[in-house]
């Protein structure tokens, strides 16, 4: 075997090694995460790392519509791709995809959860596909022979969409604000206003300078930090007085953020045979990394 040629093949195998180990751990170690966490209720649930079932609601905003069918939905995700052929080689290349940033509302009858969908896995269960002759459809595609007449181009789409309504599964990193729930840590607060206020240090300077000299001494700064801590517990009572509103999002840690039509067993399911797959394809790629180095030794 030529030089080049094994190191090519050395190349795929070893990656097809690296590869499938890398996914076959992420794969078992998000099933693994979905089953461990138990499903909360909204109202009730621990802040931090949490998982939901509940129903996609509609927002009060003004409704989205997905870019390629025109169909009203809470959240979008589109891909075209061109159809190429040279010679005997013909393949689709993507020439543009999307998807939606707006935010979705959950609901699961003890109150509702705002979610950022940023970062986030999402599988809906509305999925289209279908092909044409315009870069971007204004609809979905015509059938017949008027379906294929126009540019000499074609071109396949692919939208799916979450509509209203909905089953979802949430998993991510779950916050609350108002209410109450928010944890009082009066001496950060208390810092954090001091900052606000040092911000606009001639303001600062006139509220609590009382000998006028420019500085604030000693007593002064007492003053200011009294003044400060007063301000903090005014600001969370407001807060606090506040509904409470929850938001979902993506998690710090490197823990999945899933967004799904479908339920817990399901996805971990579907998480464990691609699991096996990534297995599979080390093993594969480890084989015939091996053989290939007999060959050479050889």
């Amino acid at each position: 075997m030529a030089l080049e040629g094994l190191l090519l093949s050395l190349l795929f195998s070893s990656g097809a090694t690296v590869g499938g180990a890398w996914w076959s751990l992420k794969r078992w170690s998000q099933a693994r995460h979905l089953l461990d966490t138990p499903t909360s209720k909204i109202r009730s649930a621990a802040q931090g790392y949490a998982e939901f079932y509940g129903v996609l609601a509609a927002q009060t905003d003004a409704q989205l519509r997905a870019p390629l069918t025109g169909k009203p939905c809470l959240w979008w995700r589109f891909r075209i791709e061109e159809y190429q052929s040279s010679g005997k080689k013909r393949s689709w290349r993507m020439v543009e995809s999307g998807s939606s940033e707006a935010w979705l509302r959950l609901t699961d009858g003890t109150g509702d959860c705002l979610i950022d969908p940023r970062g986030a896995e999402v599988r809906p269960l509305v999925r289209e596909v279908w092909q044409g002759h315009l870069r971007h459809p204004l609809g979905s595609a015509k059938s017949g022979l008027l379906g294929w007449l126009g540019s000499g181009k074609r071109y396949r789409y692919s939208e799916e969409r979450l509509q209203v309504g909905q089953p979802l599964y949430a998993i991510g990193d779950f916050r609350s604000s108002g209410g109450g729930r928010q944890a009082r840590d009066l001496e950060a607060a208390q810092s954090a206003v001091i900052r606000e206020w040092k911000g606009d240090f001639s303001g600062l300077l006139q509220r609590f300078d009382s000998d006028r000299n420019g500085q604030l001494d000693e007593q002064e700064w007492r003053r200011v930090r009294l003044a400060a801590q007063l301000e903090a517990e005014d600001r969370h009572r407001q807060e606090s007085a506040q509904p409470a509103q929850h938001h979902l999002g993506k998690p710090a840690e490197a823990r999945p953020f899933i967004l799904a039509n479908a339920g817990e067993d399901e996805l971990a399911r579907h998480f464990h045979w691609q699991a096996a797959g990534g297995a599979a394809l080390c093993l594969v790629g480890a084989l015939a990394t091996a053989w290939l180095l007999g060959v050479r030794v050889l």
